[in-house]
């Protein structure tokens, strides 16, 4: 392992010196009531407020799709039971007429043994 040459107080002056540099970099920065600053603020909070925006018409955009969406499934719902309750009702007419045709039928036979046995 290689000597270590740099003695604590070497190390102390180094970490002095960082946090030096360290604390000057923050002072160079601009401060808050600095008028680039607070146009940079103001941008961002313009720019955050049209993506709040935009996000509101988005999700007001898909709620109304999502209506429309429901309303229609409700729409083809009402046609299907409205088809189904036809279909049913001409199956009970036709059950009905075919029900009159086998009584018909069954009385003429009645008739023709009455006939018959006469």
């Amino acid at each position: 392992m290689p000597a270590f040459k740099d003695d604590f107080s070497d190390r102390q002056q180094n970490a002095a010196a960082a946090r030096k540099a360290m604390l000057e970099k923050f002072k160079s920065q601009p401060k808050a009531d600095d008028p680039e600053v607070q146009e940079r603020i103001a941008q961002q909070v313009a720019l955050a407020k049209a993506r709040e925006d935009r996000i509101a018409a988005k999700k007001i955009q898909k709620e109304t799709e999502r209506i429309a969406r429901e309303a229609e499934a409700k729409r083809l719902e009402e046609e299907r039971i409205a088809a189904e309750k036809e279909a049913r009702r001409i199956e009970g007419e036709q059950a009905l007429a075919m029900l009159a045709e086998q009584k018909a039928a069954r009385d003429a036979r009645y008739a023709a043994r009455k006939a018959r046995k006469k």
